[in-house]
């Protein structure tokens, strides 16, 4: 629902301030006084398209800012900012982060509904009938629906692997014959997880042993082989230690070399053993050589990596099974996808059944609003033409609609054929109220629901909107004073006669609101007028 909403410099708009009550709210005022420019703002909110025609003349830009609550249970609330300047260039701020029109309309257009004689209503789309009435039938009709969702998504699925395993058993040409070739290539390498990496690693050694083995023996000899650096090293040693009696500075020195030398020895050591280990095999290494080429070679043919090796292997493999094993894989497919047809068909029937049982009701319930709307002996009728089954969608099996049929013994045809605007407006009052909390709506909007009505009607339409207040947030523009009395909050729009005309929407309460409602009794202030507006106040509970 709307809390509160501010209007700056639209059309004939100035300033403009408005608290919302959360059940019915009336704007009353003179003809042309510039009610539709609040319709144009809530439009503007909802997402609709912006025009520089509609920023007040001399300013630079039009300003809507709202804040919605989305449901009783939504404690913060959400606020709008939507800008237009004179360029016609729109701005749009939720929760003060930019956002894109599409966004605004996202976040707020299904929480409204703008019901007015010359707007594009539910009711005028076909598609949306059913929606209402599987809100209105509830956890009958959602169950049914839901089973016959998940059983469309099955037989899809099962459709496109039916269709999937034919076109591989259809397969000829180039693409079985590349799948063929693949699968051969790869298949004669025989290549394994991990092989191409442990070969890089191992035959760098294996190409260069020889010189590997010679270097580790070379300087093996040069540390510990005859006239090697460990002979004098040793010298040395004895040397220093028989002086060391003499000074034990040189006692160190010969301590610290003998270390050094116990780390050359073992150092000498290792290098013989890694020579030792160094296996020169001049036919193993050609083999390792042309294994490496040839897992080189895949992947240039269907690399870069291994990885895309192996799944070209198994994409081939798939195909080619595929075609190999095409009729048994085929019947199997068939055979699923007809055994997924028959649960559709199945749950189709199901919600072809609850619908067409819950649609005459709710039209039944629709008519008794209408009656007491003073539409005489007009109904709804619910109809529902079965689809080819290729035309089925998630919406269900069936065309449904609800038509109008304004006096017994007529056809019934579609409301955008039959109903006039104020029709129109009155059928759906009566379907909003019929709908109640389940059609998923907090706040809606009526531009002269009550056109060319008054008398009962008048008083009767009154009192459908006070019942649809309930459990709605329900704004009205009204030019009938049975209908403003009933309101928690009324507004009156006016215009000034200055050179720059302006539109005021003021809040009226106690005096003030019994003079707006004796001008839409009678078009003036006099007492009868007065005391006449007073006791419909008072009478409603409004005063």
């Amino acid at each position: 629902m709307i809390d509160e909403m501010r209007v700056r410099d639209l059309a004939l708009i100035h300033e403009a301030d408005l608290s919302l009550a959360s059940g019915l709210t009336v704007l009353t005022g003179e003809t042309g006084a510039g009610k539709t420019a609040l319709l144009s703002a809530l439009k503007l909110l909802m997402g609709e398209r912006a025009d520089a025609a509609m920023v007040r003349e001399g300013e630079q830009a039009a300003q809507v800012d709202a804040r919605f609550f989305a449901g009783v249970h939504d404690a913060e609330g959400f606020c709008v900012t939507r800008r237009v300047d004179a360029r016609g260039r729109s701005r749009v701020k939720i929760d003060g982060e930019l956002a894109s029109v599409r966004e605004l309309g996202t976040r707020v257009a299904p929480l409204m509904d703008l019901c007015g004689q010359h707007e594009h209503q539910r009711l005028l789309n076909a598609a949306t009938h059913v929606d209402m009435l599987d809100a209105w039938a509830g956890d009958t009709v959602t169950r049914a629906l839901e089973a016959y969702r998940a059983a469309l998504a099955s037989a899809r699925e099962a459709a496109r692997e039916l269709e999937r395993v034919e076109e591989a058993a259809r397969t000829e040409g180039s693409r079985l014959e590349e799948a063929r070739f693949t699968a051969d290539r790869i298949d004669e390498v025989d290549p394994r997880e991990g092989e191409l990496e442990e070969l890089e690693e191992t035959l760098p050694r294996a190409e260069h042993a020889e010189a590997l083995a010679a270097c580790a023996h070379e300087a093996s000899e040069a540390i510990s082989g005859e006239g090697g650096a460990l002979d004098p090293l040793n010298a040395s040693i004895a040397e220093l230690s028989r002086m060391g009696g003499v000074d034990a500075k040189l006692a160190e020195f010969a301590d610290t070399l003998a270390g050094a030398a116990i780390t050359l020895e073992d150092v000498a050591a290792d290098l013989r053993r890694y020579r030792d280990s160094v296996d020169f095999d001049p036919e193993e290494l050609s083999r390792a050589q042309e294994r490496y080429a040839a897992l080189k070679g895949l992947l240039r043919q269907f690399g870069p990596h291994m990885e895309d090796v192996f799944r070209r292997r198994e994409e081939a493999g798939e195909l080619l099974s595929l075609v190999s094993d095409g009729e048994a894989r085929i019947a199997r497919a068939r055979k699923a996808r007809d055994e997924a047809e028959a649960a559709l068909a199945e749950a189709a029937r199901e919600l072809r059944r609850v619908r067409n049982a819950a649609g005459p009701r709710f039209c039944r319930e629709v008519g008794r609003q209408m009656a007491r709307l003073e539409m005489g002996r007009a109904e709804l009728i619910w109809d529902a033409k079965k689809l080819p089954r290729e035309r089925w969608s998630e919406a269900g099996p069936d065309a449904c609609e609800l038509l109008y049929r304004s006096g017994p013994g007529l056809t019934p045809r579609p409301l955008k054929r039959i109903a006039s605007g104020g029709e129109l407006s009155r059928v759906m009052l009566a379907c909003m109220v019929v709908l109640g909390e389940a059609d998923g709506v907090d706040t809606l909007v009526f531009d002269e629901v009550d056109a060319g009505v008054g008398g009962a009607v008048a008083r009767s339409l009154a009192a459908v909107l006070a019942d649809l207040a309930r459990t709605h947030q329900v704004i009205v523009v009204t030019h009938v004073a049975q209908v403003a009395v009933v309101a928690g909050e009324h507004y009156v729009v006016s215009k000034t006669d200055d050179n720059l005309p302006e539109t005021r929407i003021t809040k009226v309460a106690g005096d003030d609101r019994v003079r707006e409602i004796a001008r839409m009794l009678s078009g003036d202030a006099s007492e009868a007028s007065l005391n006449h507006a007073r006791q419909m106040l008072v009478d409603a509970g409004t005063l």
